[in-house]
């Protein structure tokens, strides 16, 4: 079950089985994305891969704290493609996700309702298959100190189970850490009260 500092994204591209309705065929893909340039890179791709589909609709979210999504109907009836898409994203609380479905028309209209669970149906089933991991929401810190509390620095980050990111380890030594978000207040509580050790928060 998440809590406040966890979510649930993908961790690689994945495709879904082809969904088929009165001969038009609906094509799901997932790619897990960190920002907006990624959508247009990926929609580009999959339009090039499916040069002669009829549409290519998608949906996303990006954000862990603060979200932001998109549907994108691509000529298809309002709410008819983008929206069911995005559903799914949500029924499986999943972010930094994009799904893109593509549809070859398949000469016979499917009305709204069809539409509607063609769209969703691909999109499920393309989740479905993804790989799905729960991640932590963590808060990075800097610490300062001089090189001779290094041992007593190192200790409090072994004993606290805490990931080194990034250190410059010279006579003034800076150790750039990550936490976890539910546990950053009591981190920054131990390295405040921890004597020649300055910590700042990123």
């Amino acid at each position: 079950m998440s809590t406040l500092d966890t979510y649930k994204t993908i961790t690689k591209q994945a495709q879904g089985a082809i969904f088929k309705d009165k001969g038009s065929k609906f094509y799901g893909y997932a790619f897990p994305i960190r920002d907006e340039a990624q959508i247009k890179m990926h929609v580009e791709s999959i339009k090039k891969e499916h040069y002669s589909a009829r549409h290519w609709c998608y949906a996303f979210q990006i954000g862990t704290e603060t979200i932001s999504y998109r549907v994108n109907d691509d000529g298809e009836p309002k709410n008819s493609a983008g929206m069911p898409i995005y559903g799914q994203i949500q029924s499986f609380g999943l972010t930094n996700v994009l799904i893109i479905v593509v549809r070859y028309y398949g000469g016979t209209k499917l009305g709204m309702g069809g539409l509607i669970n063609a769209y969703r149906t691909a999109a499920n089933q393309v989740l479905t298959t993804a790989d799905i991991v729960e991640r932590t929401i963590n808060q990075n810190f800097r610490l300062y100190f001089e090189y001779k509390s290094m041992s007593k620095v190192m200790r409090l980050l072994k004993e606290h189970r805490i990931d080194i990111i990034n250190q410059t380890l010279e006579h003034n030594c800076m150790l750039e850490i990550s936490v976890r978000k539910g546990n950053s207040s009591k981190i920054l509580e131990l390295f405040k009260d921890c004597f020649g050790v300055k910590i700042d928060e990123l």
